[in-house]
């Protein structure tokens, strides 16, 4: 406990050194405007001090490996439910989508669409599986029949990678909200992030993550609610009147109401949409909330409740959008010299929180999209330090003989290198677009997660072999298309021109892992492979019945 008192005061510490130079900052184009806003520095200051108190209570709690990853399997489905919604309307979802409307109107709603319907998957083929085979993550389910070894090591890759990119978003999100509201430079934000996220995660454990999350889910419901209610309102209520004013007042006229300004091909929209739904059932910070729940009746009410919030909150992101569209995007208070939106396009939703709802609003906003985020990042975090140190560190190197003390040990030093990882990767992409960064990480969890966790748990001659290399190709054929995709070699790298020509490789790189999968699976004739193939049987009695799961590790 006097570790944790000692790390709060370090952040406390931190945030006061943030206010020192929010006042001694020069002008950054934003701190002149938002110097004044104590209202919502101070809401802000409010709710990190909250966070900080939940951590603390959550602290007293973590005593096991258990209690670290999965909160000890004691939450409800009510509960989970509305903690997985608010892992899934993230920085990239309330932030991203709304700014990909406000840019490319009709469009940006292939983000919502895709994003939810992907849950069918996960409800009808995913969550009662995973949480009757297993413990901690998505390899216990993935290895339950195969080599360990192989399995894992795929497993903690193909986690990590999604990880790294998942968290760029955030990071992205998280600095440009800091800097907007504090007037700090850009990297100073990020670094304010990423040291609040490992004192978060390094503490408080899932039981934190949990409550950090269902309460900020609340609050972004509430918050959205208001702002969606507040535009439409003032178009009596009228969708289609919201919509004709966007019209007249975008710059891209009635083309935004129809698709192509976003998605400009066939293949770049198909392989686009099937990143964003079959990379739901892939993504290990999503996957790792099913073992939070004590039974697999409780995993299925978890997908029930998550989808309902999900699919309302995506409603209401789209009139936020067409709002910012009509209240923001022509009200040159929220522009800068150059006419472009203080903060970026990513803001466009915290600028609308002030249009609709003053300083008091905006303040409220700005805390809970900084929850959204701060609780989105300590999820990915988490699913990255169990990936090394439960996958990695206990199975692989120490064979099962791990102690859970040294097990979180790991962990925790895990958390502070991703902590790292984290804000050095949100310096580097500062510019894009925060949903766009996250349906690269979508892409990379359909093209290597998805394929490996449907197979082995569905396909009775899927082996070790199989499984381990056809993963593998698909994680790397995700992540080479990736960088050679404009938003990496262009954007980033800063060269002419994208060797790789679509948006997502998401339609070549799954159809890579699963051929690999099957072809390495038939053709691999050893005892390893007929062991893997007698094992699915029990495997599925496990599965459907959950018989012997209560407790049980994978094997």
């Amino acid at each position: 406990m006097k570790r944790f008192h000692t790390a709060a005061a370090l952040a406390a510490l931190a945030s006061l050194a943030a206010a020192g130079i929010a006042q001694a900052a020069p002008d950054l184009g934003q701190g002149v405007k938002q110097a004044t806003n104590w209202t919502a520095i101070i809401m802000f200051g409010v709710f990190v001090l909250g966070t900080l108190y939940i951590t603390k209570w959550a602290a007293a709690k973590t005593r096991s490996a258990s209690d670290f990853y999965t909160a000890g399997g004691g939450i409800t489905g009510f509960q989970n439910g509305l903690a997985i919604a608010g892992d899934f309307m993230s920085a990239a979802s309330f932030l991203g989508i709304s700014a990909a409307v406000f840019l490319d109107g009709f469009d940006g709603l292939i983000y919502a669409i895709g994003f939810l319907v992907g849950w069918p998957v996960i409800t009808f083929l995913m969550a009662e599986r995973l949480r009757n085979l297993g413990r901690f993550t998505f390899a216990d389910v993935a290895s339950y029949r195969f080599a360990q070894k192989p399995i894992r090591v795929f497993a903690a890759s193909g986690t990590l990678v999604v990880v790294a990119f998942y968290l760029i978003a955030q990071m992205v999100g998280a600095g440009q909200l800091i800097k907007l509201l504090f007037g700090l430079d850009y990297w100073i934000a990020v670094v304010l992030v990423g040291i609040l996220m490992m004192v978060y995660v390094l503490f408080g454990g899932m039981t934190a993550t949990t409550w950090v999350q269902i309460i900020k889910a609340v609050l972004l419901l509430s918050g959205a609610s208001f702002m969606a209610f507040s535009v439409l309102a003032q178009y009596n209520f009228s969708p289609s009147q919201l919509f004709q004013s966007a019209t007249e007042l975008h710059a891209k006229g009635d083309a935004i109401m129809g698709p192509g300004s976003f998605i400009k091909d066939p293949i770049s929209a198909i392989s686009f949409g099937m990143a964003l739904m079959f990379g739901t059932a892939g993504l290990p910070h999503i996957l790792m909330r099913f073992f939070t729940v004590p039974s697999a009746k409780e995993a299925r009410k978890s997908v029930l409740w998550a989808t309902t919030w999900i699919g309302y909150f995506y409603i209401l992101t789209f009139i936020i959008g067409f709002g910012a569209i009509v209240l923001v995007g022509t009200n040159p208070a929220f522009k800068d010299a150059a006419g472009a939106l203080l903060g970026g396009n990513n803001m466009a939703a915290v600028h609308l929180a002030q249009a609709v709802g003053g300083d008091v609003f905006l303040g409220f906003i700005s805390a809970v999209a900084f929850a959204t985020i701060l609780a989105v990042v300590a999820g990915l975090t988490l699913s990255g330090a169990s990936a090394v140190s439960h996958d990695l560190y206990a199975t692989v190197f120490k064979k099962g003989q791990a102690t859970s003390a040294n097990e979180l040990k790991v962990s925790k030093i895990t958390t502070i290198c991703l902590g790292i990882i984290a804000v050095l990767l949100g310096i580097a992409f500062e510019k894009q677009n925060v949903a766009f960064m996250v349906s690269l990480a979508f892409a990379i969890a359909a093209s290597a997660n998805f394929p490996v966790l449907f197979m082995s748990v569905l396909w009775k001659d899927c082996t070790t072999r199989g499984a381990t290399v056809g993963g593998f190709l698909g994680l790397a054929t995700a992540v080479i298309l990736t960088v050679l995709s404009k938003s990496v070699w262009v954007d980033v790298l800063g060269n002419g021109a994208a060797i790789f020509p679509y948006a997502s490789p998401a339609i070549f790189s799954m159809a890579v892992g699963f051929f690999g999968i099957w072809i390495f699976s038939i053709t691999d004739k050893g005892p390893r492979a007929r062991i893997d193939r007698a094992g699915f049987e029990a495997q599925e009695v496990r599965a459907e019945t959950g018989i012997g799961a209560a407790g049980a590790s994978a094997h």
